[in-house]
């Protein structure tokens, strides 16, 4: 090829640069295919492959050209060796730390989740088979199969994330990839930080995590219920035998004896499908000190609220409600879908004897998540709120601010504490009056005074 024919007639302008730049990934991709050795490639680790086909297609470039930039030069290369090894476009929102979800509405819609806020990418694949093949890719490292006979997969992906996939004819607009990233284990003074709770909080926690209270974290989607079980489950002492049950294995814990286990969906065939009830059950007879569910939605929860009744106090689970009182009423609604048909006043004791500790949280219309309620469960089905984030009227920058209120315990959950050996916090003594921290809008706390009623809110 001349050097005439190899040069751009006129600059372009940046979308026409882009269209180019999506025309001659194919092509590019189709050369390098041609140059390497497969049986070679397989023996090379991840990044010493990606490190030899950027090398071989920087060389076929020099060669045959077009002659671009620096900048465009890289960006090719970039894009080309994502499609051979990677997930194509996908790939530069994968290794973006603050993108905590992406979301693919067919080839030219894509999303992304940052700071909790959606928002619209300028990224898009070149076709609906482009989207497909990335689809299959996906769902192939994990032995799974989408077509129009299974066009529904929920998977995890090795590295960690979630992947729900949903393909027509049941989605009328096209493919639709939903990937939600696997959420970095924050301690509890990284939540204090960010606002989800404040100190005196983390204190009646921690007190609540060693006396074994057992503690069910509920709240709606993406409003960070793993995020703080995992770091709640850092609390608990390092000598037990801790056993995690969950649907995709999120939960990082740090302790040394622990045993993870992870459900699995049907194969092919539709064969082979072990459930979290199935793993709950297991689980009781593995000798566990404490049992987390990383999520109970079904008949598991009858299962899980008999395991914490019958030894494995201080057990640790999370469910999706709206509400401390949605919670439990889903928790009853749960229970009652196993095939033990047991009466409503049964199931109402059984929570009681289980339960001992909700802790709602909320995600705001600005995108922060915070802990929105703590409340202890009393005998009788009583709900006793200690602890609540009270909000105030949004401004003009529609940013969320408020104070955390706190509310002394009631007295049998003091003398449990007491008995434990754990001091109640002062922030949560019986003084006669409230307590609260006043929190910003996005991060940090600061100090500030609240007022509140005396006793709990009973309900």
């Amino acid at each position: 090829m001349s050097l005439r024919a190899r040069m751009p007639a006129a600059p372009a302008a940046p979308g026409a640069r882009e269209a180019v730049a999506a025309h001659l990934v194919p092509v590019y991709r189709t050369k390098l295919l041609e140059e390497i050795d497969l049986a070679e490639m397989s023996a090379l680790t991840a990044d010493e492959r990606r490190s030899r086909l950027e090398r071989v297609l920087g060389h076929i470039i020099s060669r045959e050209g077009p002659v671009l930039s620096t900048a465009e030069r890289d960006r090719l290369i970039r894009r080309v060796v994502d499609e051979a090894l990677g997930l194509g476009v996908l790939e530069p929102l994968l290794e973006d730390p603050s993108v905590t979800e992406i979301m693919v509405n067919g080839p030219e819609h894509v999303f992304v989740e940052r700071a909790g806020r959606v928002e619209r990418v300028p990224v898009r694949f070149a076709s609906t088979e482009q989207l497909m093949q990335t689809i299959e890719r996906i769902v192939s490292t994990v032995n799974r199969r989408v077509d129009e006979s299974n066009p529904m997969v929920d998977a995890r992906l090795p590295t960690g994330e979630r992947v729900n996939v949903i393909i027509p004819p049941l989605a009328l607009d096209g493919p639709t990839l939903t990937i939600r990233r696997f959420p970095r284990a924050y301690t509890l003074p990284e939540l204090i930080a960010v606002g989800t709770l404040d100190e005196q909080m983390v204190v009646l926690l921690s007190a609540l995590v060693r006396a074994r209270f057992s503690l069910v974290v509920s709240g709606p989607t993406g409003a960070g219920k793993t995020t703080l079980l995992n770091a709640l489950s850092g609390l608990i002492p390092d000598g037990e035998r801790i056993i995690t049950v969950e649907d995709a294995a999120e939960l990082q814990l740090q302790q040394s004896h622990v045993i993870r286990l992870e459900s699995r969906p049907p194969n092919v065939e539709g064969k082979g499908r072990i459930t979290i009830r199935d793993l709950v059950r297991n689980s009781l007879r593995m000798r566990p000190d404490r049992i987390i569910v990383g999520e109970v939605r079904g008949g598991e929860t009858l299962d899980m609220l008999q395991a914490m009744s019958t030894g494995h106090d201080g057990s640790l689970a999370t469910v999706h409600a709206n509400s401390a009182e949605d919670a439990l009423m889903r928790l009853r609604t749960l229970a009652s879908m196993s095939e033990v048909k047991i009466p409503y006043e049964a199931l109402r004791d059984q929570i009681d004897s289980a339960v001992d500790c909700l802790v709602q949280l909320a995600r705001h219309p600005d995108g922060t998540r915070r802990i929105a309620e703590i409340a202890l469960l009393e005998p009788g089905h009583r709900l006793v709120t200690v602890a609540r984030f009270e909000a105030e009227p949004m401004g003009a920058d529609r940013l969320v601010r408020g104070g955390f209120v706190h509310l002394p315990l009631p007295a049998r959950a003091a003398e449990r504490l007491r008995l434990a050996g754990e001091a109640v916090p002062p922030a949560f003594a019986a003084t006669g009056t409230a307590t609260g921290t006043a929190t910003g809008a996005a991060t940090g706390t600061a100090p500030g005074p609240a007022t509140g009623p005396t006793t709990g809110t009973e309900r």
